[in-house]
């Protein structure tokens, strides 16, 4: 037999696609009994919004005159109260991404429908007050979170959804050189509390990523923009570790020591990453990187409880740093 949600939604279905259906044709599609099928048809109506009605002359459900589309609904699908509360808790997530409300504005109907619905499951001030003590269990903590201004934020995401290309003036931070440049967005990427874009860069002809809270300008532009094959984008801008792309490909070889290998045994730091443990209770990690520069920094946050083995570049890239940072330190005091 069908899940709840998946009855409900075949319900709505067989109503829509026919206009309308009797209650003996509902009994068998569902294989349900009557007095589940009347449940469900309350269920419908008063927790969901949806405007069925029993037509005599027909002797059938149909959805009421005013009817005008799938209103009553959260788009395309169903959710039980259990799936509701996961939902909420991932707008929550949602929310605490934005940089000034952006997201959460946008969220706003969907979120108050989801607390319609909620409350619906209990009684009255009873069920909103339980979505409300959910709301307040929630709670995300962003460290090092880079804001964007909504306006470039919606002018990219709009960009990006209209399939039109972008004028950007954008600050290239390693270097400290505005350019100007017009591209074609691909995806949008949220990492480590930062928005980026990955785009077809027409000044250069190929793939780039631009961190959104570093545009200084941005407008939409008329012509259309090129279409690159999602597969070509992940080859190109997922192969490296982090938000680096571009490049040869190398392999870093890492060796924690047995008590950082009680947590880097089962860190992801690469979806093709590769580990295994050594003899000694140490951890061995083995992971893809195309530029160094956020694996060296990560690298450095493990201190002591980590050796680069290979390849030799990267040990010196970490060395240097390392030598560089106790310097800063001076000599270790007498005693």
């Amino acid at each position: 037999m069908a899940s709840n949600t998946a009855r409900l939604y075949r319900i709505e279905t067989l109503i829509r696609a026919r206009g309308h259906v009797s209650f003996k044709t509902l009994l068998d599609e569902l294989e349900v009994s009557p007095a589940t099928l009347k449940r469900d048809l309350e269920y419908l109506r008063s927790r969901m919004g949806a405007p069925i009605e029993y037509d005599r002359d027909l002797n059938g459900y149909r959805f009421g005159s005013g009817y005008s589309g799938p209103k009553h609904e959260l788009p395309g699908l169903w959710f039980d109260e259990r799936e509701l509360y996961s939902l909420l808790m991932a707008q929550q997530l949602l929310a605490g991404l934005d940089s000034d409300g952006l997201l959460s504005r946008h969220l706003q109907p969907l979120q108050g429908r989801i607390h319609q619905l909620l409350a619906s499951a209990g009684s009255g001030e009873a069920g909103e007050a339980a979505a409300q003590r959910l709301m307040k269990r929630v709670k995300v903590v962003s460290a090092l979170r880079r804001p964007v201004p909504s306006r470039f934020f919606e002018r990219v995401s709009a960009a990006l959804l209209a399939r039109k290309r972008l004028h950007l003036r954008y600050l290239t931070r390693g270097r400290r050189e505005v350019s100007e440049r017009d591209v074609s967005p691909q995806r949008l990427v949220h990492y480590r509390g930062t928005w980026y874009l990955d785009a077809w860069c027409h000044r250069v002809d190929a793939l780039r990523r631009f961190a959104l809270d570093a545009i200084e300008q941005a407008t939409v532009l008329e012509q259309a923009a090129r279409e690159i094959a999602m597969k070509r984008v992940q080859a190109e801008m997922d192969a490296g570790y982090g938000i680096y792309a571009g490049g040869a490909q190398r392999w870093a070889v890492l060796a924690f020591d047995a008590q950082a290998a009680q947590w880097a045994s089962r860190e992801e730091w690469h979806p093709g990453q590769q580990g295994r443990w050594l003899d000694d209770g140490s951890y061995e990690l083995r992971l893809p990187y195309v530029d160094d520069t956020e694996l060296v920094m990560d690298l450095l946050r493990q201190g002591e409880q980590v050796q680069v083995l290979a390849p030799p570049e990267l040990v010196q890239a970490v060395r240097r740093r390392l030598a560089a940072a106790a310097a800063r330190y001076g000599d270790a005091p007498d005693g």
